[in-house]
């Protein structure tokens, strides 16, 4: 059930501690290889520093992490930041709640990540408030990559008025009862639009993929302007 003083992109927390209450995770536990690519392609040293904007359970905080990067993970899931506390005891520190839409960190970052983020962010103010935190926590050199569920192509847009609508979804340990999440898709040219409005210069951009979740992904990596 829907807290009234929660955001419509907050509705994952209670999906979230569905999936948990069954004693099961809600993702796969599968890294999304673009992430590592990147970095390592991108030549992101272990002494950077490195955000994550919205880990999630954890599947690719735990490869950063264990290629001894010097990680901030974060979620605005209460739920899922315990989570990841919980099943990963050795970076339990590196996990941290944080709403990159309404909270400013006390530092910048060389290499920032967000993966499947920005398409649960319907309104474009914020949208543009995401983009901007990344622009504003980024270090003068420091480059971000950023996934966003889409083909390049299609565009669609959930009512954010059904957030929080328990919903019967299919999942690896049978059918769950759970809670609607936002949703939208933009295409290739809405999506460079978006980061040309918010000051960024792409580096890199094309289709992958994190499978068994998301079959396409766009993705960009971008610098400041």
């Amino acid at each position: 059930m829907q807290n009234k003083s929660m955001k419509y992109y907050e509705a994952y927390e209670e999906r979230y501690k569905t999936a948990h209450q069954r004693g099961v995770s809600w993702a796969y536990e599968n890294s999304t290889p673009i992430v590592m690519d990147t970095i390592t392609k991108y030549k992101i040293q272990k002494t950077h520093s490195v955000l994550e904007i919205g880990c999630g359970e954890g599947r690719d905080s735990k490869a950063v992490l264990d290629a001894g990067f010097d990680l901030m993970a974060t979620d605005i899931s209460a739920e899922a930041i315990a989570y990841c506390r919980k099943k990963y005891p050795l970076y339990e520190k590196n996990f941290n709640v944080l709403d990159c839409l309404s909270t400013d960190l006390d530092k910048n970052f060389d290499f920032i990540y967000s993966v499947a983020v920005i398409h649960m962010l319907v309104l474009d103010e914020d949208r543009d408030g995401f983009y901007q935190f990344i622009l504003n926590h980024l270090n003068a050199n420091g480059m971000a990559l950023i996934c966003t569920m889409g083909d390049g192509n299609s565009e669609m847009k959930s009512d954010i008025n059904r957030a929080f609508e328990v919903q019967e979804r299919n999942h690896e340990s049978g059918k769950m009862m759970v809670a609607a999440t936002s949703c939208r898709m933009v295409s290739f040219s809405t999506f460079e639009a978006e980061l040309a409005r918010n000051r960024f210069k792409i580096i890199e951009k094309g289709i992958t993929s994190a499978l068994p979740d998301f079959n396409n992904l766009m993705y960009a990596v971008v610098e400041r302007s």
